[in-house]
């Protein structure tokens, strides 16, 4: 993974001992509070932990849209937070971790090798953003429309927000649904 792509800000209050030993405090821009640091040891070590917070939230990102292409929401529901906030409308459902994945389950019965590949992915200050690609065979009702065997693949965007526990605890997204109607047949194109 690119440096580019985990690095945080860091803003170092540094003290030196006469024996040159530093101490002192450690915050990350973005993150309330200060840590304290006594030696270069100590330093290194909070350091690496600010940078590899962002690497999971990554990794964890990366591991959503892995889990749905293998059609488990029970293994993606457990890197979802109970008091998960969907701030894209689903019309008809919660805007919950419920409603969330009752909705994923309904895109799954309708294409069932729903397949999503980052193609992009941004993180920083405890959020990640994907541009993603989706593609999948419509096998079952979708939005009233039956199974057509069309073929698909859409644009998606997805920012994903975390909590300090690493779970997924906000979801903004935007899919290009009109594409995706026009290529089932739905709309015409």
């Amino acid at each position: 993974m690119p440096a580019a792509d985990t690095a945080r800000v860091l803003m170092i209050m540094l003290h030196h001992s006469e024996d040159g030993a530093p101490s002192g405090t450690l915050r990350v821009v973005g993150r309330p509070g200060e840590t304290a640091f006594d030696g270069w040891i100590d330093l290194i070590g909070l350091i690496t932990e600010a940078r590899s917070e962002e690497m999971n939230n990554a990794a964890t990102m990366r591991s959503a849209y892995e889990r749905i292409n293998g059609g488990d929401l029970d293994d993606y529901a457990a890197l979802v937070a109970e008091d998960f906030v969907e701030h894209s409308e689903i019309p008809g459902l919660p805007a919950t971790k419920s409603g969330m994945l009752e909705y994923f389950g309904m895109i799954l019965a309708a294409f069932p090798d729903l397949h999503f590949i980052v193609d992009d992915l941004i993180v920083g200050d405890g959020k990640a953003v994907a541009r993603a690609t989706v593609t999948g065979t419509h096998q079952g009702e979708f939005m009233g429309v039956p199974a057509t065997g069309n073929r698909a693949e859409i644009q998606l965007i997805d920012i994903m927000g975390f909590g300090d526990d690493g779970l997924i605890h906000e979801h903004w997204g935007v899919a290009d649904m009109l594409s995706l109607l026009q290529q089932i047949g739905a709309v015409p194109a």
